[in-house]
């Protein structure tokens, strides 16, 4: 088995096992989707902060960690609260809100312990650590609430799902019609290889998978279809905003914690960008 050969069987491997695993999480329990946010969060901060290390600069990881994290437990108390299937104590409400004001606490105690340091990029290093927490936790914490707005405020798993395979649908078809066909380039500062002609497929890819969406979950096809291409324009995006994020660090992949598919966020960087843009669409869209 020559090297190409073996390079694609080991992707192919990881990728039905990443499959599994994220389908199952979501599957299983929202206790098990939120574990596997968690290791998503904490993995992609830990390649955010890596590379703005590359960088020169000097994150403050533990606290981008921990502000991170309390964000989406505070996201997954909330998701708990305005799920109507589910009674939550007002205790839960208080915590969540105790957490938040933690949260809150923490942004300025950056900016003390930078005093401390003695970096000479304390501007630079508070950026890059808010920035982690704004490019990996946040979005994270908006996908607890997607499957109850497209639940009509019931947490419906299955909607997160096909939300994952409209952003697939796109990944898989843009690859396939820009490996075919494609000849004029997207962005070829960024990503040589990305073609016009394969994000109109992606986009194609995606409202079809949209539409299919809708018929199984008996919702409206127009917000389906509209949140697919809202999903799939973004997800290229943070496709290309990773890719602009590794060039300037001079690396090929965030990590190597997926073979063949590089790290956390070389795997979940389109869904990343994508989710505030969907969250706003169907607050506004959903009744």
């Amino acid at each position: 088995m020559n090297d190409k050969m073996k390079n694609l069987w080991v992707r192919s491997v990881s990728g039905a096992v990443l499959v599994v695993v994220v389908l199952g999480a979501i599957l299983w329990s929202k206790w098990s989707f939120a574990a596997l946010l968690m290791a998503i969060l904490l993995g992609g901060e830990w390649e955010f902060y890596r590379m703005a290390q590359k960088a020169g600069y000097a994150p403050q990881k533990v606290l981008g960690f921990v502000a991170g994290a309390i964000i989406l437990i505070v996201a997954f108390i909330l998701m708990w609260l305005l799920d109507d299937s589910t009674t939550v104590s007002s205790q839960y409400l208080i915590i969540a809100v105790g957490l938040a004001l933690y949260i809150m606490m923490l942004i300025p105690v950056m900016f003390i312990c930078e005093l401390y340091r003695k970096s000479p990029t304390p501007i630079a290093n508070i950026g890059s650590t808010l920035m982690g927490i704004v490019y990996v936790a946040m979005p994270l914490a908006l996908l607890f609430f997607i499957p109850l707005l497209l639940g009509r405020g019931v947490w419906n798993p299955w909607a997160l799902i096909f939300y994952i395979f409209i952003i697939w649908a796109n990944d898989v078809c843009a690859y396939l019609v820009g490996m075919s066909i494609g000849k004029h380039r997207l962005f070829q500062r960024i990503s040589p290889k990305k073609s016009w002609e394969g994000f109109i497929g992606g986009l194609v890819g995606a409202m079809v998978m949209g539409y299919v969406a809708s018929t199984f979950m008996e919702g409206t096809h127009a917000i389906w279809i509209g949140m697919a291409l809202i999903a799939a324009i973004t997800g290229v995006f943070g496709d290309l905003v990773e890719s602009l994020l590794k060039r300037s660090v001079d690396v090929k992949d965030s990590g190597n914690i997926l073979p063949g598919h590089g790290g956390w966020l070389d795997r979940f960087d389109a869904l990343l960008l994508s989710i505030p843009f969907v969250f706003i669409y169907l607050v506004f869209c959903i009744d």
